[in-house]
């Protein structure tokens, strides 16, 4: 009764409530904002270039950029992507971008709220996101509540399950497949576990520093083969962008006899994928935001924007690129198995070994980056001497559930974190909606200090 309860719960808001009430924010930012993410697409990556310096106790914007892509980067770039073009068919890639494009707009609003109503932790450090700015913008604690809780059982505990599950099946099917040893699932689980034990009690600069080298070595090692796979097959690159764009739009035969995808199919999913991928108003990333040491909150608000152009049009383009390339699409697989199939297809037998490697970088990154999510939301519930005792507890919890979900699959807990999701995100679309005359105020000054003179970094002053 409860699992049906909760599927019900997951329909509505799973179906396409969230999804065009997701996108809708996006185009509205887009529009009140004055499409930011297309007039200073430059500046976007001048910032960037520059957000490594922070103050010694500090974070730098670099580091909470970071901290942000590890949890955005998992294994919905890689098995996602190839869900989404078997049930959407290539159109899906074209609706992934443009939902990206309109997600930078919403992203940054997120992150200029974080910076606004963060606070200072007792090492120098901040801590933010939206149960912060639920709570002291809207001045409704209940609903900081009522996300924080979300967050905690979804992202950190339930989620890094998954992350830990895709891990080690990665690992198995790679370097495993055909060894008949006991208990490698556990044994897996355990040394992931351990690993990010090292990590996650070192504290949110411990992890900042193993994100900022980490997530950009993944990144690029991933894009790297990516590039390498368009140079060597150039000559299909505009067969296959003329393939995305009439997929996009209308019913078409797909190579290699594949039974066309509807608009509305293409739509679809390529909407659902592009969301869920780069996490644009689903509130996690401004936990993340939050962290970093900048002279304006909206120079934070260009550094997110970033992290959705990275995720979404670079890395989740690049797994459409392999399974496009290939004559995989209509073998009947799905999921990382397509992913490992083409990159078979195209690079040969080490391809499921690469692939291996990168799914443990992008889901051991995205554990670091959901255990953060948790523990800034559990420092909001638990703010005095008690937190401590809290966070000692949480930090075992989410350990357990790493070692768990290497070993376990209980679809109810699964559902359960769907719907705690969709309940998170849910409410910081009504925060960023509510709260969108201030962020409007706060880039109208950003940009009037940047015209007055583009040589010198704006700075907010509260009181203007």
């Amino acid at each position: 009764m409860l699992m049906q309860l909760v599927r019900a719960a997951n329909g509505i808001l799973w179906g396409n409530l969230m999804i065009w009430l997701l996108l809708g924010t996006g185009i509205f930012y887009t529009v009140r904002l004055g499409f930011p993410q297309f007039r200073r697409f430059g500046h976007m990556f001048k910032i960037l270039l520059g957000s490594r310096k922070a103050e010694e106790k500090g974070i730098s914007s670099f580091q909470a950029l970071c901290t942000g892509l590890a949890a955005q980067v998992g294994t919905g770039n890689i098995a996602g992507v190839a869900t989404a073009l078997v049930s959407g068919g290539p159109g899906a890639v074209f609706w992934m971008w443009m939902t990206a494009l309109v997600g930078m707009a919403t992203i940054s609003a997120e992150a200029v709220l974080a910076q606004l109503f963060r606070v200072k932790n007792e090492d120098g450090t901040y801590r933010g996101g939206p149960a912060y700015y639920l709570e002291r913008g809207l001045g409704q604690r209940w609903m900081g509540i009522l996300f924080a809780i979300s967050i905690i059982l979804a992202m950190p505990l339930v989620f890094n399950a998954v992350q830990c599950n895709s891990i080690v099946a990665g690992i198995r099917g790679a370097f495993f497949r055909d060894s008949s040893a006991e208990n490698i699932e556990l044994y897996l689980g355990i040394g992931v576990a351990a690993v990010t034990a090292v990590v996650i009690f070192g504290g949110l600069r411990r992890i900042a520093r193993v994100a900022e080298v980490v997530v950009p070595f993944m990144a690029i090692m991933y894009i790297s083969i990516a590039l390498v796979t368009l140079i060597l097959n150039i000559h299909h690159v505009p067969d296959i962008i003329a393939l995305i764009f009439k997929s996009a739009f209308g019913v078409r035969q797909v190579a290699g006899g594949i039974m066309g995808h509807t608009v509305s199919e293409a739509l679809r999913y390529g909407v659902a994928r592009g969301l869920f991928s780069n996490e644009a108003g689903m509130g996690s990333t401004p936990n993340a935001h939050a962290t970093a040491e900048v002279k304006h909150p909206v120079r934070q608000g260009f550094t997110a924007m970033f992290a959705v152009f990275v995720d979404t049009i670079v890395i989740c383009s690049a797994t459409a690129l392999f399974i496009l390339l290939s004559n995989q699409l209509g073998s009947g697989l799905t999921g990382v198995e397509l992913t490992q199939a083409s990159l078979i297809d195209i690079v040969g037998s080490w391809g499921p070994y690469f692939l291996s490697i990168a799914l443990t970088f992008f889901a051991w990154t995205s554990i670091l980056g959901n255990y953060y999510y948790g523990e800034s939301n559990l420092m909001y519930l638990f703010p005095g001497s008690e937190g401590r005792v809290m966070l000692y507890i949480y930090r075992i919890g989410v350990l357990g559930m790493v070692i768990f979900g290497a070993v376990s699959s209980v679809p109810f807990v699964w559902e359960l974190a769907d719907f705690f999701n969709g309940l998170m995100a849910l409410l910081n679309l009504v925060g960023i909606l509510c709260l969108s005359g201030l962020v409007v105020k706060m880039f109208k000054d950003y940009e009037r200090q940047l015209e007055a003179n583009p040589k010198v970094e704006p700075v907010y002053i509260r009181k203007d």
